[in-house]
C-alpha cells in the first residue's frame, strides 16, 4: 500500500528513508545479542513483517501524528539487523539497516524519548536520517512497544523536519497509543491461536468420534439381541433397557461430535429458502413439537449450505421445544428480518430463559445450563461454527416473554 508523500523536494522526501545504507557513528550503548534473539522471536509471533500494512495499525499512526501535530508517524519493529516500518503516516514505509535507525539508539532507554532538535543532540546529530543523507529529521519522539513478556520489540515514532516540542498531555497520549499498538498485535495473535485451537479440537473430535462409532454399534446390537431374550427376567430386562438407553445417548453424542468436526470444510454456496427448510425441520421434529405452539413469520432466501443451515435451525428449534417452564407446553416464534446488509433470523421461546452471564458460555463445547435436560452441550457450538463459516454471527438474548431468543445473522 502506498502512503501519501509530504510536500518536500524529491531528494528530501522521507519516503527515501532506507534507500541508502549509511553506518551511523552512534551505536546502541545497551546492545545485547541475547536481547536480539528474544526480540526477534517475539516479533516473529506477530507475523506482521510479511503481511501488507494492517488497517488498524495505519489508523494508530494517523492518530499519533494528529495528537503530536506532526506530519509523519511510524510503527517500527527492530530485528537483529533491520528496522521495519510496518505502518506509516505521511510517507512511504521502507526497511533500513538497524545501524541507521534512530530508534535503535534508544530502544532500551526504558522510557519515552522526546528530542526537540535532533541536530543538536549528540546521540543523533551524525545520524544519516538527520544529516540529510537519508532524511532531515529535527523533532523526534519515540515510545517503546513493550510486549506482555516485557520485551521491547520496536517503537511508535513521530517526527518533523522542524524543531518543536510536546506538551505533557500529548506525550501521555502517545504513550497510550504505543500500548494500544501492542494490544492490537496481541489480539490478532490470540485470535489466530484460538482459531488453530478450534481446528485441532475439531480434528480430535472427528477422529475420536469415528473411532468410537464401530465398537459402540457392536455394543448396541448385542444389547438389543439380549433384550429379545430377557423378557421373563424383569430385573435383567431393566438393566438391559438402561444400557440400551445409555448407548443411544452415547451414539447421539458421537453424532454431535462428528457434526461439529465436519463444519469448516468446503461449503456449498446456493440459494437456500429458509421457509422451505423450516418446513422440513418442523416435520423432522414432529414428536418433539407435539403439543407445542409454533408461530412462523417471514423467512428469507439466503446464500449458503442448505444442509448446514438446516442443522442450525433444527438445533435452535429443538432447544426451544426442550426448555420449557414446568407444566407448560412450548411456545415458539420463528421469524426473520433484514437488518442493514444482513438477514437476522430469530427463534424465540417462553421457557425459563438463560441468565445473561451464561448466554455466551453456552456456545462453548460441552457447556450446559440444565443438567436435567438431555443434550450433549455441543449443538450450539456447532451452530456457531456453521454460522461463522457462512460469514455470519450468532447469539442469545432475552425474549419479551421471559424466555430466550436465539438469533443468527447471515449476509443478505
Amino acid at each position: 500500500m502506498r502512503r501519501r508523500r509530504t510536500n518536500l523536494p524529491p531528494d528530501d522526501r522521507m519516503s527515501q528513508w532506507g534507500a541508502t545504507t549509511v553506518t551511523s557513528s552512534v551505536q546502541d550503548p545497551t546492545y545485547d545479542g541475547a536481547q536480539d534473539v528474544v526480540r526477534v522471536a517475539e516479533i516473529g509471533k506477530y507475523q506482521v513483517l510479511v503481511q501488507p500494512p494492517r488497517a488498524d495499525l495505519l489508523a494508530i499512526v494517523e492518530i499519533a501524528a494528529q495528537v503530536a501535530q506532526t506530519p509523519m508517524a511510524t510503527i517500527n519493529l527492530i530485528t537483529d539487523t533491520e528496522q521495519h516500518q510496518i505502518a506509516t503516516h505521511g510517507f512511504d514505509a521502507s526497511v533500513c539497516t538497524r545501524e541507521d535507525s534512530m530508534c535503535n539508539v534508544v530502544l532500551h532507554a526504558g522510557r519515552p524519548v522526546v528530542v526537540p532538535d535532533a541536530s543538536l543532540d549528540p546521540r543523533f546529530r551524525d545520524n544519516p536520517f538527520v544529516t540529510g543523507v537519508i532524511g532531515n529529521v529535527r523533532f523526534y519522539a519515540t515510545h517503546q512497544l513493550r510486549t506482555p513478556e516485557d520485551v521491547v520489540i520496536g517503537t511508535l515514532c513521530v517526527f518533523d523536519e522542524v524543531p518543536r516540542s510536546l506538551s505533557d498531555e500529548q506525550e501521555h497520549a502517545l504513550v497510550g497509543l504505543a500500548d494500544r499498538v501492542v494490544d492490537l498485535l496481541e489480539l490478532e495473535l490470540r485470535t489466530r491461536e484460538l482459531e488453530r485451537s478450534n481446528e485441532q479440537l475439531a480434528a480430535f473430535a472427528g477422529q475420536v468420534s469415528h473411532d468410537l462409532r464401530n465398537p459402540l454399534t457392536a455394543v448396541t446390537l448385542s444389547l438389543k439381541m439380549m433384550d429379545e431374550e430377557v423378557d421373563e427376567d424383569a430385573d435383567l430386562a431393566f438393566l438391559v433397557h438402561r444400557a440400551i438407553g445409555g448407548a443411544d445417548r452415547m451414539q447421539s453424542l458421537i453424532n454431535d461430535l462428528l457434526a461439529f468436526a465436519r463444519v469448516g470444510g468446503e461449503l456449498q454456496r446456493v440459494p437456500v429458502d429458509l421457509a422451505a427448510v423450516f418446513a422440513d425441520v418442523r416435520e423432522d421434529l414432529r414428536t418433539a413439537l407435539d403439543g407445542a405452539t409454533v408461530e412462523v413469520g417471514d423467512l428469507p432466501t439466503v446464500t449458503g449450505d442448505p444442509v448446514q443451515l438446516r442443522a442450525v435451525l433444527q438445533n435452535l428449534v429443538a432447544n426451544a421445544a426442550k426448555f420449557v417452564r414446568p407444566g407448560e407446553a412450548a411456545h415458539i416464534e420463528v421469524g426473520g428480518q433484514q437488518v442493514g446488509d444482513r438477514w437476522r433470523i430469530e427463534v424465540c421461546d417462553r421457557g425459563p430463559g438463560i441468565p445473561a452471564d451464561q448466554q455466551e458460555r453456552v456456545f462453548q463445547p460441552l457447556a450446559r445450563i440444565d443438567e436435567d435436560v438431555e443434550g450433549s452441550g455441543i449443538g450450539l457450538t456447532t451452530c456457531r461454527r456453521i454460522v461463522e463459516a457462512h460469514g455470519g454471527r450468532i447469539g442469545l438474548t432475552d425474549s419479551p416473554y421471559g424466555g430466550t431468543c436465539a438469533w443468527f445473522e447471515l449476509p443478505a
